[in-house]
């Protein structure tokens, strides 16, 4: 019986990382098929970089969330966004900086790094209705995200300012460009990758949090939060060794306010969720992280971000994982 269990357990690990792996292939298909068929209809690489480039390389998110919420699961849906933010800035910001000392932009300083803080601020006030409202339905219903995509409408446009003002971006971005029947059939085939390597990674993830007694929650600020923001430690990481560490600090907090505006909007319009309370804690570490990277930034060496810094970071991370394992 014992080794049933353990067979079960270790098929059920197997699965979701097989899972994570077709979710990320897939997105990646999506991406490079649908970048092809827009550059040869005589589409920009800015549009194409804003466009196919952000939302695919979004795509686990969206799609865990997403079935996690259609599932029921919408501690595990919430759990992931949040998690995934709080991934980006204290694993990963922690370990690209340990490779090398990022620094930034100014406008990276000024105006993405506060918008971070309050993409995080602006769900809080949504999700929590008790607080100011009194109410005892606390969700974010179809015009809480409705707000939250007006709000990535204004984060697009200014993205779109910024980088039209920026010659070298459609220098740096090189697209592939593939006959039109490979292309379609490469996103086709990314599309059949998210959705069922997304099934695959929700299920199995379910599993193991029964094996083990581990609540939605826990699993979904963890494991996939994790899994589903491997594309982005990939980036940040390998930006860092090669010192383009405007990359390495921009992808993360992008992501950051793409996660919350654009994820958690679109899932919730598309089936509103009931909020957990108890993801206030995580939504307080969300915003305390925010806050505690503006003043690294704008303190000491001004926009940079130094080793001794994003070894405070990550150790924050081990120490909130350990916190998350103790509180089940």
């Amino acid at each position: 019986m014992l080794s049933y269990f353990f067979e079960g357990l270790t098929f059920q690990f197997l699965d979701l990382l097989i899972g994570f792996v077709i979710l990320i292939k897939g997105a990646d298909f999506l991406v490079n098929g649908s970048s092809s068929i827009a550059k040869k209809n005589g589409i920009s690489n800015l549009a194409i970089g804003l466009t196919v480039v952000a939302f695919g390389t979004s795509m686990p998110e969206l799609i865990v969330s997403l079935l996690s919420a259609l599932n029921g699961k919408n501690d595990a849906s919430f759990g992931n966004v949040i998690g995934s933010n709080n991934f980006n800035l204290l694993f990963i910001l922690g370990i690209a900086g340990l490779i090398y000392p990022l620094v930034v932009q100014r406008n990276t300083v000024k105006f993405e790094v506060p918008l971070s803080l309050l993409a995080a601020g602006v769900l809080f006030i949504l999700v929590n209705d008790h607080l100011l409202w009194k109410s005892d339905n606390d969700m974010i219903s179809r015009m809480d995200s409705f707000i939250l995509l007006l709000f990535f409408g204004g984060f697009l446009l200014y993205i779109y300012r910024t980088m039209k003002n920026a010659s070298e971006y459609g220098e740096t971005q090189e697209i592939k460009i593939y006959k039109t029947t490979l292309a379609l059939g490469m996103v086709a085939l990314g599309l059949a990758m998210l959705i069922g390597g997304g099934t695959t990674v929700v299920n199995s993830a379910t599993s193991i949090a029964k094996y083990f007694g581990l609540s939605e929650k826990l699993i979904g600020l963890t494991i996939l939060a994790a899994g589903t923001s491997l594309p982005e430690l990939a980036t940040s990481a390998v930006a860092a060794y090669r010192k383009n560490t405007d990359i390495a600090i921009g992808n993360v907090v992008g992501s950051n306010i793409f996660n919350i505006f654009f994820i958690l909007g679109v899932t919730g319009f598309i089936n509103p969720m009931s909020y957990n309370q108890a993801l206030n804690f995580d939504l307080y570490v969300t915003m305390a992280s925010t806050l505690v990277l503006m003043i690294f930034m704008f303190t000491l060496n001004q926009r940079k971000l130094d080793r001794w810094e994003a070894f405070l970071l990550l150790s924050s991370y081990v120490a909130y994982t350990v916190y998350l394992i103790g509180m089940e």
